[in-house]
């Protein structure tokens, strides 16, 4: 089956899959064969009826819409959507998601790929565990062509069957992405979780999915490969468009307070988001010099708005001094502390650490800021 549909006319298959693929495409010409063939060439002969690909073109201004209905003549099971207009990578995952008539669904990004053998990996432990989300590892991949483990994987080891996320709360830290994790239609409708308009989608997407999940299950095996470095990425375009943040964690946390009014796991997404907005402040990829004192001081208005009133487990060392002075809105401090960090060898602005924070630990009982800013301008000792 294959077929070039319009928003609002989509041609339902005769039987539903275990899984919808749902591949939003924007601008990316130079890679989006590669992610397909990826994925239709690893579906194996036996579950060609499982899995349905469905590739959302959201007007881009290149090839790719024609590339697309190419590729669906020539492909059983690839169904194309054509938005009429630009709507952004959320909404024009939620076109896909709407189109989807799989049990589960994952959106993988059409400038990444998968590694062969992940279909068959994949259905076989939905099946086996009937998860609400099922979690995947990945890889880094660098233009040039080194492969790095991310940060957070060693947190996905040793999580023995199904669990809830009260039982393995380091799942929380994992990459907050979409990508990494394959979840239950119903489910998503039970939670009523859509993507927003926005960059920074996945933040008030993928934390309520592993908080309202009942069932949680790990595929302990790398099943996504994610392309770093290319240009027109969000993490590597200079943009004003990274304040968009602020308004995706103001949305998880008005979903949390709806739903877990008790406080519950608010001081764990509290240290999350700060040590995720240190990551973009420090970047030199995302914010333009003359931007980062401006992201710095709404950071700080967000630190105020959310800290827990029990307060928060803060990291210890050169990561806890930094949340401190987020605290303080200490701007001339923290940009003292980061040249020191950079002059020091401790930081490269071409390649910042993954956006997932460390794991909570005791509160640190720091110095007093302005001799820890002092020691670091003297750089090592």
């Amino acid at each position: 089956m294959c077929a070039a549909e319009s928003v609002g006319v989509a041609i339902q298959p005769t039987r539903a899959p275990l899984m919808s693929i749902v591949v939003p495409v924007y601008g990316v010409e130079a890679f989006l064969r590669e992610c397909l063939d990826s994925i239709h060439a690893d579906i194996p002969p036996s579950e060609a009826t499982a899995v349905e690909l469905i590739a959302v073109d959201d007007a881009s201004p290149d090839r790719c819409g024609q590339l697309l209905d190419e590729y669906a003549a020539t492909h059983p099971g690839v169904r194309v959507l054509h938005l009429p207009t630009n709507v952004g990578l959320g909404p024009a995952r939620n076109a896909g998601l709407d189109a989807a008539t799989g049990r589960y669904v994952w959106f993988v990004d059409s400038d990444d790929w998968l590694p062969p053998g992940t279909i068959a990996a994949v259905l076989d432990r939905l099946r086996a565990d009937q998860p609400d989300v099922m979690m995947v590892d990945h890889l880094r991949v660098h233009e040039c062509g080194r492969h790095e483990v991310d940060a957070s994987s060693p947190l996905l080891r040793g999580t023995p069957g199904v669990v809830r996320l009260a039982d393995r709360p380091q799942l929380l830290r994992v990459q907050h992405t979409a990508w990494n994790k394959v979840v239950r239609r119903e489910f998503l409708a039970e939670l009523g979780l859509r993507f927003h308009p926005g960059w920074y989608e996945d933040i008030p997407f993928s934390h309520p999915l592993l908080i309202g999940a009942e069932r949680i299950s790990v595929l302990d095996r790398v099943c996504y490969l994610y392309r770093q470095g290319r240009p027109g990425a969000i993490t590597s375009t200079r943009s004003a468009r990274h304040f968009d943040a602020f308004e995706q964690y103001d949305r998880l946390f008005a979903w949390l307070r709806d739903r877990h009014p008790d406080g519950r796991w608010h001081a764990e997404l509290f240290h999350l988001m700060v040590s995720h907005f240190l990551v973009v402040v420090g970047n030199d990829d995302r914010l333009h010099p003359h931007l980062r004192r401006r992201f710095f001081h709404r950071v700080a208005a967000h630190y105020r708005r959310y800290l827990p009133h029990s307060g928060y487990p803060r990291p210890g060392g050169v990561a806890g001094l930094k949340h401190r002075l987020v605290g303080q809105d200490s701007y001339l401090a923290y940009a003292a502390l980061r040249r020191a960090h950079r002059l020091a060898g401790g930081l490269r602005g071409a390649s910042a650490p993954p956006e997932v924070a460390e794991p909570p630990t005791a509160p640190a009982v720091d110095p007093p800021t302005h001799e820890l800013v002092r020691s670091l301008r003297k750089g090592p000792q």
